[in-house]
């Protein structure tokens, strides 16, 4: 098969797991007190189902990454917004919306778009030493300034786990191509084993930082994280590993829309699952927004009443007149 299929191949089955992680650790969230602490999630069966999807899902981009350069396979994560759509519907009983639909085919056309521009070839550069702690450190300095008290921080902690999930998937091909290409150097080195320790920190914080942010619903956080995974990966691709787009002025302008599309496609999607009640709300529980009176009187306004102050009798009816 050739490269750039079997590529493509693993990525999707790499976006179907993580939008089956995205929704249980969306539906976690729900089910879970906000002031509970991160950490103590660690004793619970459904956390460690969603860990052990985010894993399938990310053995499957760091083989995807082997045969397929950053440009490529990164926009490709953005199938998994796609996926989580009807698996969210699904989870909380309903049918997928009109403008759900749309979104899809928004989100399909643009990541259709930006295929037909992306480099085809197998990646083949990797980061040095200095270039991976540069990337580090500017990364945990974003993270860093995403992660302080303030509003939204929500879409916030989805910006930097994005972030930092992009970042792990560039070291994460520097890591692999290193390890698969014998002639760029030793196996062991203090190079690779660097790496492999930002690509652990990374991809924890990343997981760390979607579980906090999807406390406030799955469609506007994951459409964030979504967005911006790919830009950071392909920005290190593009700057640092001699990646480009292929074709001439024609392709750029397809390129660009191509991401208009596949953006306006996100941000229906994230929308509509915005205005979706909570799948984990009781059957018959008003939607958010609807207004409940404060108040309902059942019976006659007798009844309604309230009962006379203590020390005061009740009322006698008269009697009629006969």
């Amino acid at each position: 098969m050739n490269a750039t299929l079997l590529a493509v191949a693993l990525s999707l089955v790499s976006a179907a797991a993580y939008a089956a992680a995205a929704v249980a650790q969306s539906r976690l969230a729900g089910r879970t007190d906000p002031a509970t602490g991160v950490l103590r999630l660690l004793g619970r069966g459904a956390w460690w189902s969603a860990v052990g999807l985010n894993a399938a899902g990310a053995l499957l981009h760091v083989a995807a990454l082997n045969f397929g350069p950053l440009t490529l396979v990164q926009p490709l994560g953005a199938l998994t917004l796609v996926v989580a759509v009807p698996l969210g519907a699904r989870a909380a009983g309903r049918r997928v919306g009109r403008t759900e639909w749309r979104g899809t085919a928004l989100t399909l056309l643009g990541l259709g778009a930006l295929l037909l521009t992306a480099g085809g070839s197998a990646p083949h550069q990797t980061l040095s030493l200095p270039e991976a702690l540069g990337v580090g450190a500017a990364t945990m300095a974003v993270v860093a300034g995403l992660s302080r008290p303030g509003a939204r921080p929500g879409l916030r902690h989805a910006a930097a786990s994005g972030i930092t999930s992009g970042v792990a998937s560039a070291l994460t091909q520097t890591l692999t191509v290193a390890v698969t290409d014998h002639s760029g150097g030793p196996l062991f080195s203090w190079r690779l084993l660097t790496v492999a320790l930002l690509v652990s920190a990374f991809a924890m914080g990343g997981l760390l930082l979607s579980q906090t942010a999807y406390r406030g619903g799955l469609g506007a956080p994951l459409a964030v994280v979504t967005l911006a995974n790919p830009v950071a990966a392909a920005a290190i691709g593009l700057a640092l590993l001699g990646e480009r787009l292929q074709g001439g002025p024609v392709s750029l302008v397809l390129a660009l829309l191509g991401a208009a599309a596949a953006v306006r496609g996100v941000l229906l999607l994230s929308r509509a699952q915005a205005r979706n009640t909570d799948p984990d709300a009781p059957a018959g529980a008003p939607a958010p927004g609807d207004q409940v009176p404060s108040r309902v009187v059942i019976g006659s306004p007798r009844r309604a009443q309230a009962p006379p102050p203590a020390g005061v009798p009740d009322p006698v009816p008269a009697r009629a007149s006969g």
